[in-house]
């Protein structure tokens, strides 16, 4: 078998798995119940009802991918066909993938060129994430189709929210965290009789779908190292300015990410518990920091000092606004892509500045990335 032959056979066992992942991770949505649970698990028939999120949603994810694929072919760029990363464990909720990518396997030598691959891919997914969650607003099932799923609610009635979620343990129940574009459907697109309870949503797939989709949106369009973003705002403002820029946004998004993650009221701890642990998890904290910062500068002190620097101003604005607060869940992605995928851009020999169409499309990306983008994504309660 020759390498070439290998490598589509991988490609395709891949897709193969990933949308086997995301259809039982569908499943699991729809019904709250997991594949591998012996005592409340459930079985084939539900997971074909998951095929309603998993195409949706690898067919935003496969039209991103293509956009990129396409783009540089057109450009004489040497890529490969996606690879997909499916996640799946039936003992807990995932999306069912970690996404996909493309490898570039030529030099890119331009502006132009980096912005023209960047920009396709989320600009067609997006835009199809728009008519699956039109699709999925437009198309909801009465509100009694909630008593399929939840059979105990029935005896509430419809006004099973103020009953069933006051006595739940906390952090028990999810629901997702608006972006503009979510909420202008949830708002104006929306049937407001059908419109789910927030903390029912994640049973609906085509809406679980358009959202996932544009949470995936706003992380590659980050305007930070070779997310699409970067290689946007790069191709933008060019690489002198591009090398300042970008790690004061990365370390603004490390700031608000662990925002209210240690607090100066943690050390405040009861008797029962050891001074000493907290002390451990604000050491682990910072060295994630110092991790994740490494790539902005080869020079360890002055990368400590910013880590501590961060700490240090989270602290200040935790004690005197203590209800502020970021998102914890961000600070996975803010590791990987300190440590993993870099805050600075490839250079390039061709440094000439874009024309004003693309400029004004490179902008637009970048209003997309604040649409779609949600401060708490996911919100536990």
């Amino acid at each position: 078998m020759n390498p070439q032959t290998r490598t589509y056979l991988i490609q395709a066992s891949l897709f193969v798995l990933t949308l086997f992942s995301t259809t039982a991770a569908g499943a699991e949505w729809m019904y709250g119940r997991f594949f591998l649970d012996l005592e409340h698990g459930i079985g084939w028939p539900e997971f074909w009802d998951g095929l309603h999120y998993s195409i949706p949603f690898l067919a935003i994810l496969t039209v991103h991918e293509f956009g990129h694929f396409l783009t540089a072919r057109y450009h004489h760029v040497r890529v490969t066909l996606p690879y997909y990363i499916p996640l799946w464990f039936g003992i807990g909720q995932t999306l069912g993938t970690l996404g996909a990518f493309i490898r570039i396997q030529d030099f890119i030598n331009s502006r132009k060129k980096f912005f023209d691959i960047g920009i396709a891919g989320p600009l067609a997914g997006f835009v199809l994430a728009l008519i699956v969650l039109w699709y999925g607003f437009t198309h909801l099932p009465p509100p009694e189709h909630i008593f399929t799923i939840h059979p105990e609610y029935r005896q509430y009635g419809l006004a099973f929210g103020e009953n069933v979620y006051k006595n739940l343990p906390p952090d028990s129940v999810m629901s997702l965290g608006d972006n503009l574009i979510f909420w202008f459907f949830k708002t104006y697109v929306a049937d407001p009789a059908r419109l789910p309870h927030p903390y029912e949503m994640i049973h609906y797939p085509y809406l679980m779908a358009g959202y996932f989709a544009l949470f995936f949106t706003a992380l590659n369009l980050i305007p930070i190292g070779q997310l699409d973003g970067g290689h946007v705002l790069y191709s933008l403002i060019g690489r002198r300015a591009f090398r300042t820029v970008a790690p004061v946004l990365f370390v603004a998004f490390a700031f608000y990410a662990g925002l209210g993650f240690i607090k100066p009221t943690d050390f405040m701890v009861p008797k029962d518990r050891d001074f000493v642990n907290e002390l451990g998890y604000l050491g682990l904290y910072v060295l994630g920091l110092f991790t994740s910062f490494r790539s902005i500068s080869d020079n360890r002190m002055t990368t400590l000092i910013l880590a501590l620097s961060v700490v240090a101003g989270q602290f200040l604005v935790s004690f005197f606004f203590p209800t502020v607060e970021g998102y914890p869940g961000f600070l996975l992605f803010v590791l990987i892509l300190g440590r993993f995928l870099g805050v600075y851009h490839p250079e390039t020999e061709d440094d000439e500045p874009l024309g004003t169409g693309r400029v004004i499309l490179g902008w637009l990306a970048l209003l997309i990335f604040v649409l779609c983008f949600s401060p708490k994504p996911f919100i536990f309660s």
